[in-house]
């Protein structure tokens, strides 16, 4: 199942064992009962925002209060749960479940905004950062800074206290890379030499510790602009005294992932490339020390039958409608058998974690009962391959 590219990012936390028991690892169902911490990872395009959300209803399903996290700046999880917005504050979503069910939408600028705010020794502290105008556009535009601050706010819920469970919906797989990355990353940088040089706190010091330094931002301020390389120095220096707080911050999130109430669950559907996009991901999780837990296949073609009783339906009339039925469910059991060949390594390989198989369906899951379909089908209700009484989508 191996897939790498060049160069790819590895997480580095290291996980505790996962539990063994029977139940706890046979059973998607009791991820949602038995974790405090869900991460939904995969290819985009294969409905893992809508398989996050459909984790969170179903823990509210069964009494817990829960709360899913979007990474993603699209709306599909607004619109998977029917709502026409989402913000950086939880917002409740009423149903007829015995728990709770919360959602929010990242925005990581105001998650900077308030990190910053919690860490500065005093307000006018923290205003010099969040006027700053490096500070506004590494914001908005630094790579990673997204996926930085989905950890802390994921670290945030998780720590609160608030929810029995939060559940995350990742970007596709190889920006979730950068999601499990971005704790260590923060801490590299905290300790990168040009990082502890531009912190210091007067100017004299440069002279005194590096005339190479003061020509490297000569050098930089032809290029750039002598305006560009002082609001630089000084979002650094204004920094001083945090990045204690900052590290032990990023230190606490590694080992938030590593925890044995976090569980990564891999979401994707039947075609050969995104099988391939969860293999890679698994492996990587696993030479991060970390554990497949679950996996959702999304938009299966369901069985009706087995293989062997399909094949011995007896020949109907030429042009009834009983052939037209039979061949239909040939067509159905082909495809079928191709998506499970399909997906018959990446089963072995998170093996014994549970595998759920979700049926193409004949509607767009938009609202909450659409949601509880989904989550019958996830949690078992329609039995093992998704057969029984769901609406499925026809062949083309």
């Amino acid at each position: 199942m191996n897939e790498p590219k060049a160069d790819e990012p590895t997480a580095t936390a290291t996980r505790s064992s996962p539990p063994t028991s029977d139940s706890s690892r046979h059973e998607l169902g009791d991820l949602v009962e038995n974790r405090s911490v869900v991460v939904c990872c995969g290819s985009g395009g294969v409905g893992k925002t809508t398989v996050a959300a459909t984790f969170a209803l179903e823990a509210a399903r069964r009494g817990r209060r829960a709360c899913v996290v979007t990474i993603d700046p699209a709306r599909r999880l607004a619109d998977a749960l029917g709502l026409d917005t989402l913000t950086n504050t939880p917002k409740k979503i009423e149903g007829p479940w015995p728990g709770e069910l919360w959602a929010l939408m990242l925005d990581p600028k105001g998650t900077f905004d308030d990190l910053v705010r919690r860490y500065a020794a005093s307000p006018e502290q923290a205003e010099g950062i969040l006027a700053n105008r490096i500070y506004r556009n590494l914001t908005g535009a630094l790579s990673g800074t997204q996926e930085y601050m989905a950890m802390e706010k994921l670290y945030e819920l998780a720590e609160e206290g608030a929810y029995d469970i939060v559940v995350v919906d990742t970007p596709p797989t190889r920006n979730a890379i950068d999601f499990l990355e971005a704790p260590r990353r923060l801490t590299r940088f905290l300790g990168h030499r040009l990082f502890q040089l531009l912190l210091m706190p007067t100017r004299a010091y440069l002279r005194v510790v590096s005339v190479a330094a003061q020509a490297l931002l000569r050098t930089i301020s032809k290029v750039a602009g002598a305006d560009i390389v002082r609001d630089a120095v000084a979002f650094f220096q204004a920094f001083e005294g945090m990045e204690e707080g900052f590290r032990l911050r990023a230190d606490h999130m590694r080992r938030l992932l590593a925890r044995r109430t976090t569980a990564f669950v891999l979401v994707t559907s039947p075609r050969a490339d995104t099988v391939n996009e969860a293999g890679w991901f698994a492996d990587r999780l696993n030479e991060s020390g970390l554990a497949v837990e679950g996996l959702v296949v999304n938009r299966v073609h369901p069985a009706f039958s087995k293989p062997t009783e399909t094949h011995q339906l007896p020949r109907a009339p030429e042009g009834s409608a009983l052939q037209a039925l039979i061949e239909n469910l040939h067509s159905y059991s082909a495809v079928n058998e191709r998506e499970e060949a399909t997906l018959a390594e990446l089963v072995v390989e998170v093996a014994p974690s549970p595998v759920a198989r979700v049926p193409l369906l004949d509607i767009d899951v938009t609202d909450a009962e659409g949601l509880s379909l989904m989550a019958d089908h996830m949690f078992g209700m329609f039995g093992e391959h998704g057969g029984g009484r769901g609406r499925y989508a026809a062949l083309p």
